[in-house]
């Protein structure tokens, strides 16, 4: 019978020959090995192109955490640091955090640096989570990183290579043109146009101030280039307070950006902006409910 010294020396000749990092981070398989784990043990990753995570959506998603749970797991791979570092589903964790769960689930896969930010990027991009500056950026990522060409990258995400080139182009926009693109107060429609001026800085400001449509824009540009006399469009008046006020309320009650555009006489226009199909559906839920949250509350 062997003694314990011996079979001490068996497992230890075993070790030698698998590899104690084998022994103690098995090979997982291609397509993930689901788990629960501590929320603690999960963190943000570094590789997520998506830095704005709007506080009312991740409210409206925690409470449906709370009432569903975590119906789709958060995709991770291991961080020998600090247990699990994000791979896609950064914003369901963030709600989970809200949602006051102590477990997620989870699947824990095998990734290179590259495989990270292609699906960080891919998820974002098909969910349309992110914001044109967010997108280019990491799109950059992927071609300084790794050497794609556009080519091959707008395979690999599903783009055209049209597109890909028209939002890169974005990154040689000043910084502060370029945090007006990311907050929504320019459209990337909007900032193409000013691609390459000078005077983009103050062109910018002045498309958010009279509400400028794109070919307004580029009808400006014609103009100033040309040295002619500016003309601001008719169209533009300036806001009174009642006006403000009502946006603001209303905005407040549905946690939705709101916007009155006056016309003729006593008609306007009212606007309210959504994120994702899921805000959309929030708004049909409150008008069918007349007025009421899609619970009834």
């Amino acid at each position: 019978m062997n003694s314990p010294l011996q079979r001490g020396r068996l497992g230890r000749g075993l070790a030698s020959l698998i590899g104690d990092t084998a022994l103690a981070n098995p090979r997982l398989p291609q397509e993930g090995e689901q788990r629960i784990v501590p929320i603690d043990q999960v963190h943000g990753g570094r590789f997520n192109p998506r830095k704005d995570f709007k506080e009312t959506e991740l409210l409206e998603l925690a409470a449906s955490i709370q009432q569903h749970g975590l119906v789709q797991p958060i995709i991770v791979r291991v961080d020998p640091a600090s247990g699990y570092e994000i791979v896609a589903g950064e914003r369901r964790w963030r709600a989970s955090q809200l949602a006051g769960l102590h477990q997620v689930p989870v699947i824990v896969r095998d990734l290179a640096d590259r495989d990270v930010i292609e699906m960080a990027i891919i998820e974002n991009v098909q969910r349309e989570d992110l914001n044109a500056i967010e997108e280019a950026s990491g799109y950059n990522e992927l071609i300084q990183r790794f050497n794609y060409t556009q080519e091959q990258l707008a395979e690999q995400v599903g783009k055209s290579r049209s597109h890909l080139a028209n939002i890169l182009r974005l990154l040689k926009l000043p910084e502060f043109v370029q945090t007006m693109v990311a907050d929504g107060r320019l459209t990337a429609g909007h900032a193409r146009a000013l691609v390459g001026r000078a005077d983009a800085e103050a062109l910018a400001l002045r498309i958010v101030e009279q509400d400028l449509s794109v070919r307004d824009v580029e009808a400006l540009m014609q103009t100033i280039d040309k040295g002619a006399p500016q003309v601001p469009p008719s169209r533009v008046r300036e806001k009174d307070a009642d006006t403000r006020a009502f946006e603001q309320d209303v905005g407040e009650l549905l946690g939705l950006k709101v916007e009155i555009k006056r016309g003729s006489g006593e008609s306007g226009t009212l606007l309210i902006k959504y994120g994702n199909f899921d805000q959309l559906d929030y708004i049909r839920a409150r008008l069918a409910n007349g007025g009421r949250g899609p619970t009834g509350q």
